[in-house]
């Protein structure tokens, strides 16, 4: 590699993302920054109420991923090693926008950019697209008990505000490398072909 690089995995809920980070951390042999998700003690009242956890859920994420990125600087980033994360932080500002309302909103948004503005950003992002049936599926498969309560609809909002938020990031970040994957027709974890296929354009980049 000719030089460090930070790989993010991105997508909605259900995408896949943590599952295809394991895989291309192993055969790549990159150390992993996974997301703490079941740990969040709000997960479960958030789906069951969004208005009044959605502040406690995402200033939980967003110190959490800000302590995990903070690190990843000291301990990969700076030492000019590759890493890969199944999470952009700009994620928060994803779910921010979409779940909190009026001045919680704009205090998070400050809160936000306070903590993040100066830390590492990927310079590639491997952002797997699917559909609400394709995620509805893997939320399924893998059975976490607090999703089961996720309204359709706010998943199906949540596809359409990643489609925006990469669309953003393109222009707002012309550095960054977006490799977008179908999640709909590429089963990376079943159809060993389809991730071979996923690992050799990682490859290509990181050369």
């Amino acid at each position: 590699m000719k030089h460090a690089s930070f790989i993010a995995v991105e997508g909605p809920i259900g995408a896949g993302k943590t599952t295809l980070t394991t895989m291309l951390a192993a055969e790549l042999g990159l150390p992993v920054i996974k997301e703490i998700v079941e740990e969040n003690p709000f997960l479960g009242k958030f789906y069951q109420n969004m208005d009044d956890w959605s502040f406690q859920l995402e200033m939980f994420f967003l110190c959490n991923r800000y302590k995990q990125l903070e690190d990843t600087v000291l301990e990969y980033i700076d030492k000019g090693k590759a890493v890969i994360s199944d999470y952009h932080i700009y994620k928060n500002l994803i779910f921010g926008e979409r779940t909190l309302k009026g001045t919680k909103r704009d205090k998070y948004r400050e809160i936000y950019h306070v903590l993040t503005d100066d830390l590492p950003k990927p310079n590639i992002i491997l952002y797997i697209r699917a559909d609400l049936d394709t995620l509805l599926t893997r939320i399924a498969k893998r059975g976490r008990s607090f999703e089961a309560e996720m309204d359709n609809a706010y998943l199906q909002q949540l596809i359409e505000d990643y489609d925006s938020a990469m669309a953003s990031l393109a222009v707002t970040e012309p550095n960054t490398v977006i490799l977008a994957i179908d999640g709909n027709q590429f089963d990376f974890v079943e159809n060993p072909q389809h991730f071979a296929e996923i690992a050799s354009q990682v490859k290509e980049l990181l050369t």
